[in-house]
């Protein structure tokens, strides 16, 4: 069983209302049964506000009371405040309440069976869909194409788009209002984007008057190319949920209605224009044409500051790009001198750990030089100390000249038991060669005295009393 919020929202959806508090006084009058309440309120509204006259029709500006989707007043230059008439007492509703049970119980069958065959067909056609019968599929197209959720106010409007064609369509004439296909809030919305006012019209299908108004003035060609170019048209139809909610809000009391419409400040709508009962093509024009010089300097006072918030915008983002543009070349410029400043950094420490290695080298080498040069010192002073006092001359003293590849000559006396390796020491404390690696040679006859020889005696060696050798480097 449905609950109690569910009702309340079912009544307020279907007739408008916006205060909870009166909806559910007026569904606990009939004992929260929402069939007999709907059909109440569905009768009264039908016996006062939307009686059709066929008096002669009227243009004319008035006040309305503010619409379920929000508010709405009167304004030929400047904004009107909203006045509300008082809502109908609810005695009146329990009074009257026998006369409408029979007129709305049809109405909430016959909508609740539409609904019902609306929902199979969308279930049965998203079945076929899902396992590979679409339309789409036998034209190339994609079979698992996603599904549009369309409103159920933009549904309302693209039906009776479908209907007002189907029965003026093929008049002859092939000019019609542009009709938007969407609620009633939208089609304010795109008015107001587009720096237009908002055409309405409220079809009331039963109105004698309906189809001549229809074809000989809405399907004007002159009506509706004014229309198309310099409005966005809106229309809907009293049959359906949004349209009977408007034809309430703008207090239509005769038809055909046409009322011209645009958007204020705080959610509020601003009732231009209201024309009620047939007019002819001409008369409907200089309405218009009224209504549309008298509203020029607020649309484009409008369109200017659009324009205005669009330029500023554009700057602000222009200069939020040149800002960051600036921002990034001097971050990479800042990087630029950091990775410079680190490269010349590391650099001079390359240049100094390699001048610090060379100067370790360099002492290293002086080092090794010195210690060197000290050690040949020693090992000269050695072996001059070694070879003893040069003994003085006499039979058994051998003389000795030795000759170097500079040319300077040396020449000392040795005992003749002294062997050749004095000669080599003797040589070597010279300090007169740079080479350790030498030979000590005679020219005639040439004899080599090598390592093999170096413990003959001078004697032995043939070298004695006297001797002439030159160094050879080996």
């Amino acid at each position: 069983m449905v609950d109690v919020a569910d009702k309340l929202a079912y009544f307020q959806a279907i007739t408008g209302l916006e205060d909870p508090d009166l909806c559910t006084q007026i569904l606990q009058a009939h004992n929260w049964d929402l069939e007999l309440a709907i059909s109440s309120f569905t009768s009264n509204h039908n016996n006062d506000p939307l009686s059709y006259s066929s008096s002669t029709a009227t243009a004319t500006t008035s006040t309305v009371v503010e619409p379920p989707i929000s508010s709405i007043h009167r304004s030929d230059s400047t904004a009107i405040a909203p006045v509300a008439p008082p809502p109908p007492g609810l005695g009146w509703k329990i009074i009257t309440l026998p006369i409408s049970i029979v007129s709305g119980s049809l109405r909430l069958i016959s909508g609740a069976v539409g609904f019902g065959f609306w929902a199979a067909g969308s279930i049965f056609s998203y079945s076929l869909g899902f396992i590979g019968f679409s339309s789409n599929s036998g034209r190339g197209g994609d079979s698992s194409a996603q599904l549009v959720t369309v409103s159920a106010a933009s549904r309302e409007a693209l039906e009776f788009i479908a209907q007002f064609e189907r029965d003026y369509g093929g008049s002859g004439s092939s000019s019609r209002p542009n009709f938007v296909g969407e609620g009633f809030m939208d089609a304010l919305t795109r008015s107001r984007n587009s720096f237009k006012l908002l055409f309405v019209y409220l079809h009331s299908p039963d109105h004698p008057d309906t189809p001549a108004f229809c074809e000989g003035t809405l399907c004007s060609e002159v009506f509706s190319a004014f229309v198309n170019e310099n409005f966005v048209a809106w229309g809907g139809s009293l049959r359906g949920s949004e349209g009977f909610k408007m034809s309430n809000s703008l207090k239509a009391s005769r038809f055909p209605f046409c009322a011209v419409v645009m958007p204020a400040t705080n959610q509020r709508i601003a009732l231009l224009q209201q024309v009620e009962g047939p007019k002819s093509p001409e008369e409907m024009l200089m309405t218009l044409q009224r209504v549309l010089e008298e509203s020029a300097p607020v649309l484009v006072a409008a369109r200017l500051e659009a324009e205005e918030r669009t330029t500023n915008m554009r700057l602000r983002e222009e200069q939020d790009a040149a800002y960051r543009a600036a921002l990034e070349a001097d971050q990479a410029r800042e990087r630029q001198l950091r990775e410079e400043q680190e490269r010349l950094e590391r650099e001079a420490a390359e240049a100094e750990r390699k001048r610090k290695e060379e100067e370790e080298a360099q002492e290293r080498a002086t080092r090794e030089a010195a210690e060197k040069e000290a050690a040949l010192a020693r090992m000269r002073q050695e072996k001059a100390l070694s070879l003893g006092a040069e003994p003085e001359k006499g039979p058994n003293v051998t003389q000795v000249l030795v000759r170097f590849p500079t040319g300077e000559r040396k020449e000392r006396r040795f005992h003749s038991t002294a062997t050749i390796q004095s000669l080599y020491d003797y040589v070597d404390s010279l300090g007169c060669l740079d080479v350790e690696n030498y030979s000590l040679v005679s020219n005639f006859p040439r004899v080599v005295y090598g390592t093999d020889k170096v413990s003959l005696s001078l004697k032995e060696a043939g070298l004695h009393p006297q001797a002439s050798l030159f160094v050879e480097l080996n």
